[in-house]
């Protein structure tokens, strides 16, 4: 257009300043400090996102960046995220489903009230399992979270939920970490963590069963944020074609990203590992077979599951009884008294 008319004339009819206009012109040109400043800011911004697997909003983009040693406002760095189509995953709400515990198994009493937030690692551990929808059904996984750093300690997956399955996940736990006598393992009432087999564990690694009250599922709301920030970062941006596509993913997300990289916001914006890190060396463990178990037989419980089925409306998943890791466990326990006893079911 200012080929057909004067630039003066242009300014006059859209009310602009020529001086201002040949300002402008000449930050296209030659950006000044402060675009200049912003363009690099933006390429780190977007090289942080991605390294996040497109999950950080601004807040944890901020925190990401002030551990590169740059500090900037909230407000910038969500500025040049939106001028780049820049988004964290928003998390929708969420409702936790509450497990069926109608079985004729012992209850633990909810010791989480008493010792409340932990001061180190290994002193409060708690567990459930979640479905993950594949095309060839549904694949359960369990984990095991410490509470001090929400690190996930221990974990473990198939196609059955049975006993074998919260067994195999305490046992990478113990194995990993070795803690001391007296840990708190917290769970649900499912059958799974009230099988004798795995009371038995419990008891032979020195732990002290809790469970939570019943219907309460937010006694174990540290496990049911993890559950759904897996699903919402992960889970729900896939769609797995198999067991084992499933389980190289999870097993990735698990272990490369949220122990190691991800920072949590429970944290001062630190991942788990980092934030046990900072707070020090893990307590002293003791030198032994973990949970005081013979591996020499190939055996294991298995607990029927027919009925059984958690309330989050997935199917129980094969038959009750069998056990389908890839892997399977392979500990006979020996067998000690249990300090819990059935009259303590009806206890919240």
């Amino acid at each position: 257009m200012k080929l057909d008319y004067p630039i003066e004339r242009l300014c006059q009819v859209l009310e602009v300043s020529v001086s201002g206009y040949y300002d402008w012109a000449k930050r296209e040109i030659v950006p000044g400090p402060r675009a200049r400043e912003d363009r690099d800011l933006a390429q780190q911004i977007a090289n942080l996102h991605l390294r996040s697997r497109q999950t950080y909003g601004s807040p944890r983009i901020v925190a990401a960046l002030r551990t590169h040693g740059r500090r900037h406002g909230r407000n910038r760095v969500a500025r040049l995220m939106r001028l780049q189509g820049l988004r964290g995953r928003q998390p929708s709400r969420y409702r936790p489903q509450t497990t069926d515990s109608r079985h004729p198994h012992p209850i633990a009493p909810n010791r989480l009230k008493e010792v409340g937030v932990p001061a180190a690692p290994n002193r409060v551990w708690v567990a459930d399992i979640t479905y993950i929808p594949t095309r060839q059904g549904w694949l359960y996984l369990a984990a095991v979270l410490d509470l001090f750093s929400r690190r996930i300690v221990g974990w473990a997956m198939s196609s059955s939920i049975d006993s074998a399955l919260v067994l195999q996940s305490l046992t990478m736990a113990l194995r990993h970490r070795r803690p001391n006598t007296g840990l708190i393992f917290h769970s649900d009432r499912g059958v799974q963590y009230a099988a004798g087999s795995f009371r038995d564990a419990l008891t032979q690694a020195g732990l002290l069963a809790s469970m939570s009250r019943t219907g309460n599922c937010y006694d174990n709301a540290a496990m049911e944020s993890f559950w759904s920030t897996l699903k919402l970062e992960m889970v729900y941006r896939q769609d797995f074609d198999s067991h084992e596509q499933a389980r190289r993913k999870i097993f990735d997300y698990i272990e490369t990203f949220y122990n190691r990289e991800r920072l949590h916001t429970a944290l001062a914006a630190k991942s788990p590992a980092a934030f046990e890190t900072a707070a020090g060396e893990a307590e002293p463990t003791r030198q032994r077979s973990p949970m005081g178990v013979e591996p020499l037989k190939a055996e294991a419980q298995q607990t029927d599951v027919r009925g059984q089925q958690r309330a989050t409306g997935a199917p129980s998943g094969g038959a009750a009884g069998t056990f389908t890791h890839d892997q399977p466990l392979t500990l006979k326990f020996i067998p000690t008294p249990y300090s819990l006893n059935s009259t303590q079911q009806n206890q919240d």
